[in-house]
């Protein structure tokens, strides 16, 4: 998909804030020429070649005045990022120098780009497809180095070469039955059944080899959500701080400390984890308390994994027995604190309700039982392992979905070739999946998705 583009965009690329540099960028048919008209250097930019650096002074052209001392980068179309002429200017970080840069800009013949506007328009351009795109994003948001290295993938085209190599033999395959339909005379009705059954097996186990990992991408992605749960004084907030390994959350003697959800982003074993230290679950009095009590009811609803802990050194009191009850068919794990403390706990109870592997000791003030946690939700997640050197992994919600929709319709070809209906019946299903994988590299996707899927970046890229 390309489409013709004659305006030029220019952002704040770096986060807002004090720093050593900013960067501001533009693109655009205009870019060089508007970045000309507020540069001074010793050489105009319009003369200079392709991806080069200059040193120069941002200046109002109106006062004569000194905005700042820059280097401007220029990489000329189709060489850039959105196949378009590219400025990029380093300036001073810091509010002023930023806004005043960006200000001159816009009044000299650029506009504001909108949110994932430089992406969008790589993507509209024909540099890279909309799954490269997309993991963009990922990579700005990438949350443990497994997750990053998922994303970078992507960006490389990891998942769109896949895809477009079904497409292809999707292709050969449709061309097939649409020479046999037009042509009836020569076609070998059973040779082309068979043809349709093998091809359609094939691309059936390549979906099922992508969507393999897709439980596992999803949650590298997004992280899994892990409310850490149990009546006061149990330790949670020692936990949090433990897994942190700084200390996020207060931690007194004093029952009832942590009156709010705390969250917290976390990587463990490279997988990412949205730890929330929940307000102790109990009855009581205290307006603010119960508040805070609701709320880690609710989170317990709401998480992927739940972090059940427990006092070893004190029996399960109703509550905790309660709370059992309502976490034992849920992903859980079992934490029994303060190892350290004389004990009074029924552990062997917990394992046989549990299962040995899903009850972990441990000692947050002495730090001990990190590693085994830690592996223990290693194996709930990806069975203790989970590897990204050769695999694919398919993440995002909506590529999952569509990969689906295309597995049910290569099932439904496949179903009617078996049942021998005709071959013009089987073309519409196996259309139906090449159009479903095209809508997975944006090669067959509605602009009003395109809009939404680029509203998501952040202003600048």
């Amino acid at each position: 998909m390309i489409e013709t583009i004659s305006d030029t965009i220019a952002a704040i690329s770096t986060p807002m804030g004090e720093g050593g540099i900013a960067v501001i960028r533009m693109s655009g048919p205009e870019a060089v020429a508007v970045a000309d008209r507020v540069f001074r250097s010793r050489q105009r930019l319009e003369q200079v070649p392709s991806h080069t650096v200059h040193y120069g002074f941002i200046t109002d052209p109106a006062t004569g005045d000194r905005v700042d001392e820059v280097l401007v980068t220029v990489m000329r179309a189709p060489r850039s990022f959105t196949r378009e002429d590219v400025v990029e200017i380093s300036c001073h970080g810091g509010l002023v120098p930023v806004r005043r840069i960006l200000e001159l800009l816009l009044e000299h013949g650029a506009r504001l780009a909108e949110p994932g506007e430089f992406t969008k328009r790589a993507f509209l351009n024909g540099r890279i497809d909309l799954t490269q795109a997309e993991a963009v994003i990922d990579l700005i948001r990438s949350k443990s180095d497994r997750a990053y290295s998922i994303a970078m993938k992507q960006a490389q085209g990891a998942l769109s070469r896949r895809i477009r190599e079904l497409r292809t033999s999707l292709v050969e395959l449709m061309a097939h039955i649409e020479v046999n339909i037009d042509y009836p005379e020569h076609d070998v009705e059973e040779a082309t059944a068979a043809l349709i059954r093998g091809r359609c097996q094939e691309m059936l186990d390549e979906i099922d080899r992508l969507l393999a990992g897709a439980r596992a991408g999803k949650v590298l992605r997004e992280g899994i959500v892990t409310a850490i749960v149990g009546r006061p004084n149990v330790g949670k907030s020692s936990l949090l701080n433990l897994l942190a390994r700084e200390n996020r959350a207060i931690v007194t003697d004093i029952p009832g400390t942590t009156r709010d959800v705390i969250e917290e982003y976390v990587s463990i074993r490279g997988i990412p984890l949205k730890l929330l230290d929940t307000a102790g679950i109990r009855e009581t009095s205290d307006i603010v308390e119960k508040i805070g009590v609701e709320r880690s009811r609710h989170a317990l609803e709401e998480a992927d994994l739940i972090l059940f802990v427990l006092n070893h050194s004190e029996p399960m009191s109703e509550e905790e027995l309660e709370l059992l009850r309502r976490v034992e068919e849920k992903p859980a794990l079992v934490i029994v604190n303060k190892t350290d403390l004389p004990g009074r706990l029924d552990v062997e109870e917990l394992r046989r309700r549990f299962g040995e592997e899903r009850v972990v000791l441990m000692s947050a003030l002495r730090e001990e039982g990190l590693d085994r946690l830690e592996q223990a939700i290693s194996d709930m997640f990806f069975s203790g392992s989970i590897e990204t050197a050769d695999q694919t992994y398919v993440s995002n919600v909506r590529h999952i979905d569509l990969l689906q929709r295309a597995r049910r319709a290569f099932e439904d070809a496949l179903h009617a070739a078996e049942a021998r209906m005709p071959i013009d019946v089987v073309q519409i299903d196996l259309r139906l999946a090449w159009e479903l994988l095209g809508e997975v590299i944006g090669e067959a996707v509605s602009d009003s998705l395109i809009d939404q899927i680029f509203s998501q970046f952040c202003l600048g890229k």
